[in-house]
């Protein structure tokens, strides 16, 4: 004869077991006051660093010469490749200023958010266009007319610094910043908890 088959263990009469699941919080947290100043100075501080950029854009970018006759104003090498050169430079160093400011906003607030996103691409818009109407106003003149009147026929001047790539150029510093925060964030950020035995995965 075989043993009667004895029922397993029984959990305690406990009116607590089993344990109830953990009650399930909103879809993400909510987007505080503090995280919107916080978005709000990273566009104010992005937007103020478009004055460095735009005066290191006049500074290192190459120059195109121009030259009078007295009835026409004409390039003093029309196979000079300095206004792509001013274009490049204005992108390179757009991208440079997209670069750290990801990095500064991620060092000073490792937890991201939306609102330092936003800021981060908004800031950056509003930075490269103060640098491209600062770089346009502090270098040559746009009046290419009246400054070949003033030099005289057969003196060598400056072209109006321009930006020929437009709103791609524009676009240059905020990718760069958003970018460089995502990835920085996905990589080093907090991770989100682990889920308990009572919340399924992918939830």
């Amino acid at each position: 004869m075989t043993a009667p088959l004895t029922p397993p263990q029984q959990p305690p009469n406990d009116p607590a077991w089993p344990p109830p699941p953990p009650q399930q919080g909103p879809a993400g947290d909510p987007i505080t006051g503090a995280e919107v100043v916080q978005g709000l100075v990273v566009t104010a501080a992005s937007a103020i660093a478009g004055a460095v950029l735009g005066a290191l854009w006049v500074w290192l970018a190459p120059t195109v010469q121009l030259i009078s006759d007295g009835k026409g104003v004409y390039l003093r090498n029309s196979e000079g490749e300095a206004a792509i050169g001013a274009d490049g430079t204005f992108v390179l160093l757009a991208l440079a200023f997209g670069a750290v400011a990801g990095l500064v906003v991620f060092l000073a607030r490792r937890k991201g958010g939306v609102p330092l996103v936003l800021g981060l691409a908004v800031g950056g818009v509003l930075g490269s266009l103060l640098a491209w109407w600062l770089g346009t106003t502090l270098g040559p003149t746009a009046d290419v007319v009246a400054h070949a009147k003033a030099v005289g026929p057969g003196v060598v001047f400056d072209a109006p610094l321009k930006l020929q790539m437009g709103a791609a150029a524009m676009l240059a510093w905020p990718l760069a910043a958003t970018i460089v925060h995502l990835v920085l964030t996905g990589i080093f950020g907090p991770r989100d908890p682990e889920p308990g035995p009572w919340e399924p995965y992918g939830r």
